[in-house]
């Protein structure tokens, strides 16, 4: 059996490729189906010891369908095309964050 390279892995999915457009939509609309709320963060950089990323807007307390969500990811990808984007599910009875995904990185990694 062989081991993977060794390289940089990010969060959930790090290990499959970068996922297209509609596979991230299956991921949100999982992350609907669930009652979470969406949300988009962006940052600089997603080194393990960096835990403050930067709010997209405001959590998108009112998505119903993948489209609105996947519209404002393409919005943050074109404002920060350098950053990277993770797209996040928070639990509103829990009141914490209950996954989290890379949708965008930088061309340079």
């Amino acid at each position: 059996m062989q081991t993977l390279p060794k390289e940089r892995r990010y969060e959930t999915l790090s290990y499959l490729p970068p996922l297209s457009d509609a596979q991230i939509a299956k991921q949100i609309q999982y992350i609907l189906n669930q009652g979470y709320i969406p949300a988009i963060e962006f940052n600089e950089t997603s080194e393990p010891t960096e835990y403050y990323w930067t709010l997209w807007k405001l959590p998108l307390f009112n998505a119903r369908s993948t489209q609105e969500v996947l519209s404002e990811v393409q919005a943050c990808r074109s404002q920060y095309p350098n950053f990277f984007i993770r797209v996040v599910g928070f639990d509103n009875i829990k009141q914490c964050q209950i996954l989290s995904f890379i949708v965008h990185k930088p061309s340079r990694y």
